[in-house]
């Protein structure tokens, strides 16, 4: 059988104080006409990355207001994940597409998964290109299917778009972060929608953090709390540019040489190519005392990455391509001052000048750190109106809202 996933508990009541009264009964009239729905989420990993951020509080808050709400993840192997990987880097815009072998594998272990679908529901969403393929192998098990892509697919190979279309055609809807991610040719059957994602303001990595237990978990992984930190939070991938965060960071230090650098992830199992471009961003640190590059395996947990979010003057997120960047939303629910690159659907939650600043470069990067470390009252300023835009855009429940809205339009 594909893998369940324990998800726990959770209340929509809890987060009233935090979104308001309106939303929270907005989704209770729209669920009275969906109580009792079977919904079926499938993804590559239940760990390591932002699909599994948000299915951990999803599922559960689809569960507390009616619904059939359940998880599973697919069986794969090494060549498999290989293989989405080389395909999600060419979703993203890498020039190079899979082998023949290559999509033979990945077809084979779609057919695999599709095999183990087991039960009857009324809506199965697939997240990712990973699972894409398993509808067509087992459409008969939901009456609906929708797929979920949270990649940037704004700029990709146009070879591999080729071969992933035909499949998303097949789905009776598809979900996007932002507009300019659904492919130009696309002409399924079902309707496209545009749903953000959102962070769970009540989740460990999340939740208040005092001061003074921020400052006790960074000391603990070696960080002077008296001397200002930047710091980054993603997974260790060439997309997400550690390197060059490591430049805007050697550019601070030779105005500021007290300032230090914190790159903090996780090791997801669909990504093979992680611990290799780990040890690279070790090796490009060239051994600097003050550069922390830490992941899940060094005991960083969400308590921890809450820690050094909290902690840090300056965070991070630097990316080339990103399909929305929760770590953006954490940063600025924690009312940090926030950089991030200019791409993807990052600037849709950071404003720049407003609720943080966004750069195309390790130049600007440093230029906009500077500026933070020198003028903290600006920092203030600008993370108190990000976290009011989180609250009022980027929280779970709006999320959930959203999905009980393409539930209903379902025919």
């Amino acid at each position: 059988m594909l893998q369940p996933v324990g998800v726990g508990h959770k209340s929509l009541a809890d987060y009233t104080h935090l979104v308001g009264r309106p939303l929270i009964e907005e989704i209770r009239q729209l669920v009275d006409d969906l109580n009792g729905l079977r919904v079926l989420h499938l993804s590559a990993t239940a760990f390591g990355g932002g699909v599994s951020e948000i299915l951990y509080t999803l599922v559960p808050l689809m569960h507390d207001v009616g619904l059939e709400a359940e998880w599973q993840v697919m069986i794969g192997r090494e060549e498999f994940f290989h293989a989405t990987k080389l395909l999600h880097n060419a979703l993203q815009g890498n020039p190079v597409d899979l082998s023949r072998e290559e999509w033979h594998v990945y077809e084979r272990f779609n057919e695999i998964n599709a095999q183990q679908v087991t039960g009857e529901w009324d809506v199965i969403i697939v997240h990712d290109p990973q699972p894409l393929a398993i509808r067509r192998h087992a459409e008969a098990r939901a009456k609906h299917w929708i797929w979920r892509c949270h990649i940037d697919m704004s700029a990709p190979n146009e070879p591999t778009l080729e071969r992933i279309v035909p499949l998303i055609e097949e789905y009776d809807g598809s979900v996007y972060h932002l507009e300019q991610y659904v492919p130009a040719n696309l002409d399924g059957r079902g309707p496209t929608h545009i749903l953000p994602p959102a962070i769970d303001p009540l989740s460990p990595k999340n939740m208040a953090l005092s001061p003074e237990d921020a400052a006790f978990v960074c000391d603990q992984f070696g960080i002077d709390v008296d001397r200002p930190l930047l710091c980054q939070v993603s997974r260790f991938d060439p997309w997400k540019d550690p390197l060059g965060v490591i430049d805007a960071y050697r550019l601070v230090n030779e105005e500021m040489p007290e300032v230090q650098l914190a790159l903090v992830g996780s090791m997801a199992t669909d990504d093979p190519e992680g611990w290799e471009f780990f040890n690279s961003t070790l090796e490009y640190a060239g051994g600097d005392p003050d550069i922390k590059i830490l992941n899940n395996l060094n005991n960083v947990g969400s308590i921890e990455v809450n820690a050094f979010q909290s902690q840090a003057e300056v965070v991070i997120q630097k990316s080339m391509r990103e399909g929305f960047g929760l770590t953006v939303s954490e940063a600025l629910w924690k009312a940090r001052p926030f950089i991030g690159g200019e791409v993807g659907g990052i600037p849709l939650q950071v404003q720049d000048g407003k609720t943080g600043f966004l750069v195309r470069s390790p130049e600007e990067c440093a230029d906009r750190a500077l500026r933070f470390l020198r003028e903290p009252e600006l920092g203030k300023q600008l993370g108190r109106a990000g976290k009011e835009h989180v609250r009022q855009n980027f929280l779970s429940p709006r999320l959930l809202r959203d999905w009980l809205r393409v539930f209903s339009g379902l025919k």
